[in-house]
């Protein structure tokens, strides 16, 4: 009798699980495995997949007889890991900076909570990147700000190369809200009385900050670190709204997933487009195993 409970139970819970087994086999697992093979394959949509072995790869950096290699993808990968390494340090710095700013027992701080945490909520929408796209603009906001109270003459930013890629960068920045969040559920947990015991000793702010801050929030820092790292890697609105989908000026902004996207997409090869996603997935597979790597060299946890 226990054991036919324990089957029945078992068939009920594979039962309700079925909707998400069948969502995670059909529209996760199988485009991820069919997308690995057309990674080795010609294929334009309209005609089947040939096989190609690993030209699509080669392509990418070396090129073969024939086929040159392909610059603007490694003008992508550039572009990509400079917002990426520029990008993410400034957003955690800023969120740590403003989180600690919200751990203060001050009136309203619910809702100051709340209003800094909206620029994450919206900042991936098409509707921000337009309206980032006309701020940054030659006859946009900032520039008529800076003319009108400076007496400046500032260019277009979005139209700048030398620019441009910042503008996506500040955007980034201000999405700030999801790490200051993290960061903040961190500070509340560091007990208050490490801060009596070096007040007593006479440690001042940044002493303390330094000393008992950094290395409490040390996992938070870490973890805030690989998330951002892997969520940069993966922008695609904002560039392709703010460059008019060509990443423009002269690919200052083409991200690597704008230009899978260009190539899948715009010039219809797939299997080049898959062997794309397959590198890209696994330059963040490596780089998340170097951060879990050398956190164990400044991560602590508490006893």
């Amino acid at each position: 009798m226990l054991r036919k409970n324990i089957i029945k139970g078992y068939v009920s819970s594979y039962l309700f699980l079925t909707p998400w087994l069948i969502g995670f086999f059909v529209f996760t697992l199988y485009p991820m495995i069919y997308s690995m093979y057309l990674s080795f394959t010609g294929y334009n949509i309209l005609q089947p997949p040939r096989w190609i072995g690993l030209r699509n790869y080669l392509v990418m950096f070396t090129g073969l007889p024939g086929y040159p290699r392909d610059d603007r993808f490694v003008n992508s990968l550039l572009v990509t890991f400079r917002y990426v390494f520029v990008s993410v340090p400034l957003k955690l710095l800023f969120a740590l900076f403003v989180a600690m700013l919200m751990n203060q027992k001050l009136r309203m701080i619910p809702l100051y909570r709340t209003i800094y945490y909206i620029p994450t909520l919206l900042g991936g929408s098409v509707a921000i990147a337009v309206l980032w796209r006309r701020l940054f603009a030659g006859d946009g906001v900032i520039n008529s700000i800076l003319h009108d109270l400076f007496n400046m003459n500032p260019p277009s930013w979005i139209s700048n190369p030398k620019y441009a890629l910042y503008t996506l960068i500040l955007l980034a920045v201000w999405q700030f809200g999801s790490p200051m969040i993290i960061f903040l559920a961190g500070l509340k947990q560091i007990p208050h009385e490490y801060y009596e015991a070096a007040s007593v000793d006479g440690a001042g702010k940044a002493r303390q900050f330094f000393s008992i801050t950094i290395p409490a929030l040390s996992p938070i820092i870490s973890f805030n670190l690989i998330m951002q790292m892997i969520s940069a890697f993966q922008t695609f609105t904002q560039a392709f709204i703010i460059s008019g989908g060509n990443g423009g000026p002269l690919d200052s902004t083409m991200f690597y997933s704008l230009y899978l996207y260009i190539k899948g997409f715009g010039f219809s090869e797939m299997g080049y487009a898959s062997a794309m996603a397959w590198f890209l997935l696994l330059i963040i597979a490596v780089l998340t195993v170097v951060m879990f790597k050398a956190s164990n060299e400044f991560v602590t946890y508490g006893e």
